[in-house]
């Protein structure tokens, strides 16, 4: 019987445009340990119609741009989206993105919310964000907290 998921997804599978799709793959592997499994090429062979990857315990799809309507951040103007990644180690990650060749957004910090967390741009123009749970919060530790940063962000 078929599944109404397929094995190895969850409910939610973030779908990205990029520029180059095997370019794209293989940097993935570098900055954020992917592991491919499944390629599908463009009819002409020159790029990846549709590819699949893990990201941990994660799916993650990825497609080549379709000019004019299916368009990579970087060439759209930017992206509001985050693909927010949980890790082990956070400032292990960031510092290998970074060296694959992310683009430092936000270095990894301790935050408010109980994360230690940072942001990166790949080449592409998605967002990362890298982040490792520290501390778990009640409620109302969470809105003090965020009530105090506020407050710090005002005095600046």
């Amino acid at each position: 019987m078929t599944k109404s998921i397929p094995s190895g997804f969850n409910s939610l599978t973030p779908h990205i445009v990029v520029t180059d799709g095997a370019a794209a793959l293989e940097f993935y592997k570098q900055a954020f340990g992917a592991q491919e499994t499944m390629r599908l090429m463009t009819p002409d062979g020159k790029n990846v119609m549709h590819a699949q990857m893990t990201i941990g315990n994660s799916m993650l799809m990825l497609g080549c741009e379709l000019p004019p309507h299916c368009l990579a951040p970087k060439n759209r103007g930017g992206t509001s989206v985050f693909l927010h990644l949980y890790l082990e180690d956070a400032d292990a990650a960031f510092d290998r993105a970074v060296k694959a060749g992310c683009t430092v957004m936000m270095p990894v910090s301790d935050t408010f919310w109980g994360d230690r967390y940072g942001v990166v741009v790949d080449p592409s123009g998605h967002q990362w964000s890298l982040a490792t749970h520290k501390q778990d919060l009640t409620h109302d530790q969470l809105v003090a907290n965020a009530r105090a940063f506020r407050a710090k962000m005002e005095d600046k």
